[in-house]
């Protein structure tokens, strides 16, 4: 004779399930919450400086109570430190683009800048977030930035040390270089942020591209010692 599964087995599976379909409902519910967070603040961002945002600016833009903000975040500075990863992240993902084979070989500066230029207007509220914290605001924010800086110029001397020329560069030279590349593409990117119609965008990109030529240049005529 067949045994079947009790009733009390079966309602202990169907209350197991509810209970991970509730709980999965409930993490789903809180990474929502955190994104508004996260999107209210770049947007409040959009006219001010990290230090001028209150936390019930941002709750209120999020449509939450100001409580609710502690389930998520410890401090506005905990949320600023998050702002920046994701502004980071954003632009690692179009360095990784770049290396991935999307720079022409035949004009490698004209393309650079123009993926540079694709990657701000994605991501205008990245760039103007980064471009206004570095220098000023919050100390902890600038501290974030500047390492963020520092670990994308030290990953970009890892790779300039790949191209013929350059791989018998020592890796302090390799580090200056690629700090000139990255200093330069911030403030380009800044421009490129300000600019409010195509003639002045036409006019960065070809100052851009002179600018990054003239430190090629410099490059061929460099000779490093180790």
């Amino acid at each position: 004779m067949e045994s079947r599964p009790s009733s009390r087995s079966s309602r202990s599976r169907s209350g197991r399930s509810k209970a991970a379909r509730d709980t999965l409902t409930r993490e789903q519910r809180k990474e929502a919450t955190r994104q508004a967070i996260i999107s209210a603040g770049l947007k409040l961002l959009e006219d001010r400086s990290f230090s001028a945002l209150s936390l019930r600016e941002v709750t209120r833009e999020a449509g939450i109570v100001p409580a609710a903000f502690y389930r998520h975040f410890e401090s506005m500075e905990a949320l600023g430190l998050v702002l920046i990863d994701e502004s980071f992240r954003s632009l690692r993902d179009m360095l990784r683009g770049a290396r991935a084979g999307k720079l022409d070989p035949k004009r490698v500066i004209e393309s650079s800048v123009d993926i540079l230029i694709d990657g701000v207007n994605e991501r205008r509220e990245h760039w103007r977030f980064i471009g206004r914290e570095r220098n000023s605001g919050v100390s902890v924010l600038r501290y974030a930035i500047r390492t963020e800086i520092r670990l994308i110029t030290s990953e970009l001397a890892i790779d300039l040390a790949r191209f013929p020329g350059l791989n018998t560069w020592s890796g302090e030279d390799l580090n200056i270089l690629a700090t000139l590349f990255v200093n330069a593409m911030i403030v380009i990117a800044e421009a490129i942020e300000d600019a409010h119609d195509q003639a002045a965008l036409d006019e960065i990109k070809r100052v851009a591209v002179k600018q990054l030529r003239m430190i090629a240049v410099g490059v061929s005529g460099w000779r490093s010692t180790i």
